[in-house]
């Protein structure tokens, strides 16, 4: 009876143990419960869901679509060398002509023989020459070009109706997608490279574009002005850059986004020239710490720290202070983003811009106005775009005009600087109001910048204000 007694009083202290050490470990409340659990487990059939395999991602029918409508392109430029010596002792003034040979990428995108391509491979040109992938060659006529985005509008006259490569919307194009790198790199027939899409609306400061696509597919000097195409076979960029110390890839690649690239191509071919809008808004992207001097709590967006005067920002009551969170259906988190978007419309568009103000989420619809028509003012000096006849009278392609100054610390040299072309700003280019509104728009008031300018008589000065 006494041994029954011990066994059963074991039983109920292993059977206490048992039961304790479940509700301290394992149950809702134990240490080890679900809740406590941060360790996420991929369902069961995850495996099954996702795969890099030859049977998931197919890339010969978009490989094939693609290498017949991307041409080789030869640009034949020539330029004068003069001999000193000959000038001195023999007074000898000619020069001998000497040819210089550029090569580079092209898209076909009609059949009737329209291609686009970099304006940078074609610039300068005296003979442009395309090479089809079937080795036929034709002479090319320049349609038009837009430096600032670097695209360039081409069209030979071909016997035949060429394959052509249709445009999909940038837009929708994801991070982490495949791609194919189409081109005519060191004058090979049309090469392919794949890789993914590594990041959209990339911000590399340059003067023109600010939003390109960034892919990991190989891209060389020889494939600018080529395609970067989705696995379906349609053009989703044009490649334009590398980023490389030696010249040659070693990691990423760059592609002006369809979207832009369609864009400027129907304003050359409908109105001749590239119609550019703006939506007049200076400011910059916020981060965290951008915001904590600014004193908000939003982290993403795009601040605005000045409203363009007769803008259509100004018109539609934005101003200083408001976060940019939304173009239309289009989310806004930098300025990349911004002006991404901004560049893909024209003059008299309208834009619903949505914003926060004050905690508030609002929306008012802006009607963007013409480049040319809009003028910027920075420590009391008011900016605007120079003339088609300033560009040829100063011999420069870029720069804004001092319209008015209002500075009080200025107006002793009102009339030495009134009518000045305003070339560059801290050492960086100037290309138009945009430009210089982007650039200022970093600075505060109190910040000193050098600013290069060509006077009245063409003479190039520099004032720190």
């Amino acid at each position: 009876m006494k041994k029954i007694s011990s066994l059963f009083l074991v039983s109920l202290l292993s059977g206490a143990t048992t039961l304790g050490g479940y509700k301290l470990f394992i149950d809702d409340d134990g240490l080890f419960s679900k809740q406590k659990n941060i360790v996420t487990l991929a369902p069961l059939n995850y495996s099954k869901n996702v795969s890099l395999g030859n049977e998931a991602v197919d890339f010969t029918d978009a490989a094939d679509k693609t290498v017949h409508s991307v041409v080789h392109v030869k640009n034949v430029s020539y330029r004068t060398v003069s001999n000193p010596m000959m000038e001195f002792f023999y007074g000898y003034k000619g020069g001998q002509q000497q040819e210089q040979v550029g090569t580079g990428s092209g898209v076909i995108i009609s059949e009737d023989g329209y291609i686009v391509t970099n304006n940078h491979v074609v610039q300068d040109a005296a003979d442009i020459e395309i090479t089809l992938n079937n080795k036929k060659t034709y002479k090319a006529k320049l349609v038009g070009t837009d430096s600032k985005m670097d695209i360039a509008l081409l069209k030979i006259d071909a016997t035949e109706k060429l394959p052509y490569t249709v445009f999909a919307d940038s837009d929708n194009v994801r991070v982490g997608e495949w791609v194919l790198a189409v081109g005519n790199p060191y004058n090979l027939n049309s090469t392919v490279t794949a890789g993914i899409v590594s990041a959209k609306a990339r911000n590399l400061d340059t003067n023109g574009i600010q939003s390109f696509i960034q892919t990991d597919a190989a891209v060389n000097p020889g494939n600018s002005g080529g395609a970067l195409v989705n696995t379906h076979g349609e053009l989703i960029g044009i490649n334009t850059m590398i980023s490389s110390q030696t010249g040659s890839y070693v990691g990423y690649s760059f592609a002006i986004p369809s979207n832009i690239t369609r864009k400027i191509i129907q304003d050359i071919m409908e109105f001749g020239n590239v119609q550019r809008g703006i939506l007049g808004v200076e400011g910059g992207e916020l981060n965290g710490n951008a915001s904590k001097e600014l004193g908000i709590s939003e982290t993403q967006g795009f601040y605005i720290s000045r409203v363009t005067k007769n803008s259509g920002a100004e018109k539609s009551g934005l101003t200083k202070g408001d976060i940019i969170i939304k173009l239309d259906q289009q989310n806004i988190s930098s300025y990349a983003d911004l002006s991404g978007f901004i560049n893909t419309k024209r003059p008299n568009d309208k834009v619903v811009v949505t914003y926060l103000r004050n905690g508030k989420t609002l929306a008012v619809p802006v009607i963007l106005n013409k480049n040319e028509f809009v003028s910027t003012e920075f420590k009391g000096i008011e900016l605007e775009n120079i003339s088609a006849a300033d560009r040829k009278k100063f011999n420069i392609d870029s720069g804004v005009r001092i319209k008015d100054i209002t500075n009080e610390n200025l107006k002793p040299y009102y009339d030495e600087l009134k009518g000045n072309i305003i070339i560059s700003i801290d050492n960086t280019k100037v290309a138009d109001v945009e430009t210089i509104s982007r650039l200022l728009g970093k600075k505060s008031e109190s910040q000193s910048v050098s600013i290069e300018m060509i006077n009245k008589m063409g003479q190039r000065i520099r004032i720190i204000i």
